[in-house]
């Protein structure tokens, strides 16, 4: 049977304007100009018959015809990368290329995926640094982010959801403590902090030196604590960030990173 010719960048255009409700935010998305964007976007229409969107004093909407598909065609987009992805997958079954700031990895990443292969000799790791690294570039299988959830990937979290301030062994709970912040804590003591440092890592280090008290991930500090590099100031207090080992579905579905998140999720 002929299969019928589907316009594939122009509905890609439609999902992605779908999506944000925004030919703009779609364009920056797809590295294209807002202009092209529509381009497609009418192209499309006139192809399908049909008005895909609508003008509101509200913004852009999408039609009922538009939004009657789109589930169908956003299943079939998973379809396809996931196609792609089994075609590539006998050749990188045992790779696996993930994102992970570096303090996480040093505290606590590292040591699970030496476990993770001493149980499965085959596998070999490329880690990439940072958190904010874009999947299809980068040829992510997993990534590790210090965020409030997983946004709009597929994600577990790792560990609970606290904060706990540290300091030197021995110091005691200090109330005039000097503060240290780090880049991402988020909590507003920047402006009044003795010491600034990148990340939750180096903040630790600052605070094992006798630097000052540093409000850290409660996660990061677990081997910190238990090898008396720092010690706990208080009880851990909530927090809404956590780190969140996340994924777009395709990679989510695959087995190999399945087994991988079910070892770094295990009790």
């Amino acid at each position: 049977m002929k299969r019928t010719h589907l316009p594939l960048n122009a509905l890609r255009v439609f999902d992605a304007a779908a999506r944000h409700l925004s030919f703009t935010r779609a364009a920056d998305e797809l590295a294209v100009t807002p202009a092209a964007v529509g381009q497609q976007i009418r192209a499309l229409e006139e192809v399908l018959g049909v008005v895909l969107f609508r003008r509101t004093s509200k913004g852009l909407e999408l039609t009922d015809e538009a939004a009657a598909g789109l589930d169908s065609l956003r299943e079939g987009f998973l379809h396809f990368e996931e196609s792609v992805r089994a075609m590539q997958a006998g050749q990188a079954s045992h790779h696996y290329t993930i994102a992970v700031p570096r303090d996480f990895f040093a505290a606590w990443l590292g040591e699970r995926l030496a476990a993770f292969r001493a149980a499965n000799p085959d596998v070999h790791y490329a880690l990439v640094d940072g958190e904010t690294n874009d999947f299809a570039e980068a040829n992510l299988d997993l990534a590790v982010r210090w965020a409030e959830g997983p946004g709009d990937l597929e994600g577990t979290v790792l560990g609970e959801p606290l904060m706990l301030r540290v300091g030197a062994p021995g110091q005691g709970e200090m109330q005039a403590a000097p503060v240290i912040h780090w880049q991402g804590q988020g909590d507003g003591t920047e402006d009044g902090a003795a010491l600034s440092v990148p990340d939750a890592g180096q903040a630790l280090a600052a605070a094992a030196a006798g630097l000052g008290v540093a409000e850290v991930p409660a996660l990061l500090a677990e081997r910190w604590i238990a090898d008396g590099r720092v010690a706990p100031l208080g009880a851990p207090q909530p927090c809404r960030r956590a780190y969140w080992l996340v994924a777009p579905m395709p990679q989510w579905r695959q087995k190999k990173v399945k087994a991988l998140v079910a070892h770094l999720t295990a009790g």
